[in-house]
């Protein structure tokens, strides 16, 4: 029973996409996920989508878990790396500004437009179509180029505390910078000068 295997492999507030589970037809498949939620042992976020019905320790109806469908959907599609965390949420993670965001801002292979912002469960999304395709070896170039792009905008720190900030953030991802040389031309002019002021610039020549 398609029931039995959803408890068994997914938890609580873990999204589930239909095109993941098994079956021999899609159509009885479909058919049995209605009669779950009809039952209120799923819970449908939109089409193809679901998640387990749950109740809270506060007694209120459980949601889904928006991190890890960004995760599932946008991020590491069918275990293969697809998209990266991009815009101020990035800068906020690694120290930069106190800001926190209002948006989550995702760059993912999933991308079917330019940009295009989605709601979540209540949750504003904006995903972006990559420059290229992203894959395991320039994910992380390709993530270091976006935050170069906004960290001007966004950074409320400067001087000595930006620089090692930096540093820290290109070790954390593991950057290599000769996969940076490959896409730079890909992005604004803006982002040697902002490279420049991190006192990376050694690393491009």
């Amino acid at each position: 029973m398609i029931y039995d295997y959803i408890i068994e492999n997914y938890k609580t507030g873990d999204p589930i996409f239909l095109d993941e589970l098994p079956t021999k037809s899609k159509d009885y498949l479909r058919q049995e996920m209605k009669k779950l939620v009809d039952e209120g042992k799923l819970e449908r976020l939109y089409n193809g989508v679901y998640y387990r019905s749950y109740i809270t320790i506060l007694g209120t109806k459980g949601k889904i878990s928006v991190d890890r469908f960004i995760e599932k959907k946008y991020l590491c599609r069918k275990g293969k790396v697809s998209g990266y965390i991009t815009g101020l949420q990035l800068v906020n993670k690694y120290g930069f500004t106190t800001q926190n965001a209002a948006v989550i801002e995702v760059c993912s292979n999933e991308a079917t437009t330019k940009q295009r912002k989605i709601d979540i469960d209540g949750n504003s999304v904006i995903i972006y179509k990559p420059v290229v395709e992203i894959n395991d070896t320039n994910k992380a170039a390709l993530q270091f180029l976006d935050f170069m792009t906004v960290i001007d905008k966004y950074s409320e720190i400067s001087g000595i505390e930006y620089r090692n900030k930096l540093i820290r953030f290109v070790e954390n991802i593991n950057l290599d910078f000769n996969q940076v040389k490959k896409y730079i031309s890909y992005y604004p002019d803006k982002v040697y000068k902002n490279i420049y002021n991190g006192g990376l610039m050694g690393e491009l020549v």
